[in-house]
């Protein structure tokens, strides 16, 4: 699905997912020179597990692929298309900033996967949303400066437009000045409506942002207005605790980690992208990511979101409950034996569902990406979308049986692990239901960056919903597939945000990770 365009070229932004909300609040600073924004955790509800529910299914009728990111071309080409994840009612860190002369506050997500400032306008008339939060009033603000130009940006679960001004934005005890962002006039959709923030604050690189302007945090750096052109977020993952967090800009807080930072480099400006090595579910490898993977740091991401294949089998390890897939089935039953048959010839496994004529696709490009069909375009659409289907769900056989021969079992086993693994993909939106009882029974979840080893224990990456009886778990992943080359792709939310303090240094364009204080 392209994203709307009005009036100025975009690069749309990445994905998001599923968890609780949280109140700002901001705490003064120590002098030490570094601006620090709070948070506080507000505890995740039912009511905005529905909420958000809504705005998923939403969220489909907009577009039937909301699962999938697309992308075409460079990210620096006006073609880039992203169909996004982020279901932002769902995110977790807000914090408070202002805009003009006096400050107006608002409440909004500092998002490392996008790039864009935008707050609702005085001028949204006919959107029920912007009648739930502050509105920016251009008027009131003396330093407030005319642009006009429009613009939109389009989400899998809501969508804002409207057009660009600029002005002073204060964050923590700085002042930015001449900063440009959205007034958005137009916030369709329960996404917005029910949210308990205002807008967004984007904290990725340029080369996404919408209308290519300028982010705040590169203003600050250019203005002279922190130490460092560096900022570090610590989110407090206790569900109890008063302070959810803090973001910090132009350093580090020491007291905010422990031991030292692993460092890895960003590969691809836009998002803060780093490449990533193998998965491991209770030490084992899962072998998706063996030979390497794609993987984004992103705090506007509640979730950890990966590739389908693999985030079936970390569902089977920690007992998570899915939608059947018929068409995984489908596959196992008319193929398993070939497949396997196929893996113990040494067959190379990326070729093997293109050989079979499942893919096509030669195992480092889809053949199929970019092709001019002379076919009706919906025939063709729907043909495409039962091939990519069956395509996928024999890729994800592929990987799941070799891990099995691996490890010296049985054709028999190996078929009934993967239809056991069928039954364990997640639903559409990905939400998968966890035993709160069987905590001390799941394995560690690991991540290896820069040949370090991160894990995730299960009260880490199991998310708990409610108390006492009524209480529910579920599954802190969630599935994303990203097609070469760009992927295999994952998410690092707040998930492992949390469990990790995480240092984005644009200075020397490497992403940090060290364990949280």
């Amino acid at each position: 699905m392209r994203v709307a365009r009005m009036g100025t070229s975009f690069r749309p932004v990445t994905a998001a997912l599923l968890l609780c909300l949280l109140l700002p609040l901001v705490f003064a600073a120590p002098n030490d020179g570094l601006v620090r924004i709070g948070i506080k955790k507000r505890k995740f509800d039912q009511n905005n597990r529905v909420a958000a529910q809504l705005g998923s299914k939403e969220g489909e009728l907009l577009n039937s692929s909301v699962r999938k990111y697309r992308f075409r071309g460079n990210l620096g080409d006006a073609e880039t298309d992203i169909v996004t994840l982020k279901n932002y009612m769902d995110a977790q860190y807000f914090g408070e900033i202002g805009i003009g002369t006096p400050a107006q506050t608002f409440t909004v997500i500092f998002d490392t996967g996008s790039s864009n400032l935008w707050v609702p306008s005085s001028k949204c008339y006919f959107s029920l949303a912007c009648y739930f939060h502050p509105k920016y009033k251009s008027s009131k603000s003396s330093t407030y400066k005319q642009n006009g130009k429009s613009a939109a940006i389009q989400y899998g679960t809501g969508a804002i437009s409207g057009f660009f001004s600029e002005d002073s934005v204060k964050v923590g005890n700085i002042v930015v000045k001449d900063v440009q962002f959205i007034e958005a006039t137009k916030e369709p959709g329960i996404t917005f409506l029910a949210a308990k923030f205002d807008g967004i604050l984007g904290l990725g690189f340029q080369e996404i942002s919408v209308g290519n302007a300028v982010p705040v945090w590169y203003d600050m750096i250019e203005q002279g207005l922190i130490n460092e052109p560096v900022f570090s977020f610590w989110l407090n993952r206790n569900a109890d605790a008063e302070q959810g967090g803090e973001l910090v800009f132009g350093g580090v807080d020491p007291n905010h980690f422990v031991g030292e930072h692993t460092y890895v480099p960003v590969t691809q400006k836009g998002y803060w992208q780093f490449d990533m090595g193998d998965v491991l579910v209770g030490g084992k490898s899962t072998g998706f990511c063996s030979g390497g993977c794609a993987a984004i740091a992103d705090s506007g991401t509640s979730l950890l979101a990966g590739p389908t294949a693999i985030i079936a089998e970390v569902n089977h390890a920690i007992g998570a409950t899915g939608v059947v897939s018929q068409e995984c089935k489908l596959v196992v039953s008319q193929y398993g034996e070939t497949i396997i048959r196929m893996l113990l010839a040494r067959d190379e496994p990326l070729k093997i569902c293109s050989q079979i004529g499942l893919c096509e696709f030669d195992g480092s490009r889809g053949v199929s990406m970019g092709i001019q069909s002379v076919v009706n375009e919906n025939i063709e659409k729907a043909v495409r979308a039962t091939s990519d289907a069956t395509c996928s769900a024999c890729e994800m056989a592929v990987v799941w049986m070799q891990n099995k021969l691996k490890q010296n079992e049985t054709q028999e086993q190996i078929i009934d692990y993967a239809n056991d693994l069928c039954d364990r993909i997640p639903s559409p939106m990905g939400e998968s239901a966890v035993d709160c009882g069987g905590m001390s029974t799941m394995p560690n979840v690991s991540f290896t960056i820069a040949g370090k080893v991160f894990d995730l224990t299960p009260e880490q990456y199991v998310l708990k919903i409610g108390e006492g009886a009524a209480a529910q778990c579920i599954s802190g992943f969630t599935a994303i597939d990203v097609p070469p080359p760009r992927g295999p792709l994952w998410i690092l939310g707040d998930v492992f945000m949390g469990r990790y303090h995480t240092v984005f240094d644009y200075g020397n364009l490497r992403i940090g990770f060290a364990e949280a204080a």
